[in-house]
């Protein structure tokens, strides 16, 4: 079985990980004898190193290749074609309210003053 080059950040995050499994009472992957365990003085670390010499680690490491380039214009061209939908939508709030803004000051003189005088009525009836 071929084994997988590490770089030295990947050995310490893997040892790192596995050492604190251990110092949390993990069961161990290898069999040590008690007087190894004594030789290295029950130091999670050094019994995270035996394992990881052995090559029994169940711990991998995931490396994301980069985008292609075509990929990552798909992407882009998306998220432009997001935000245009963003804009529109936004701009068309805008002219509802501005439709709205242009209704009330269209509305008869007969209906404004009725809105008026019923805005009167409930301010006179809550003052009591």
């Amino acid at each position: 079985m071929e084994q997988e080059q590490f770089t030295r950040y990947e050995i310490s995050r893997i040892l790192g990980a596995r050492a604190l499994q251990i110092a949390m009472n993990a069961p161990l992957l290898v069999k040590i004898s008690k007087e190894e365990l004594e030789k290295v003085r029950y130091d999670p670390l050094s019994i995270a190193e035996i394992e990881f010499e052995s090559g029994i680690l169940p711990i991998s490491v995931h490396r994301p290749f980069p985008e292609k380039r075509d990929e990552k214009l798909k992407r882009e061209k998306i998220k432009d074609s997001d935000k245009e939908v963003e804009e529109a939508e936004n701009s068309e709030e805008k002219d509802i309210v501005k439709e709205g803004e242009m209704m009330e000051l269209a509305m008869p003189e007969d209906e404004q003053e009725e809105t008026a005088g019923e805005a009167d009525t409930t301010s006179s009836e809550e003052s009591y």
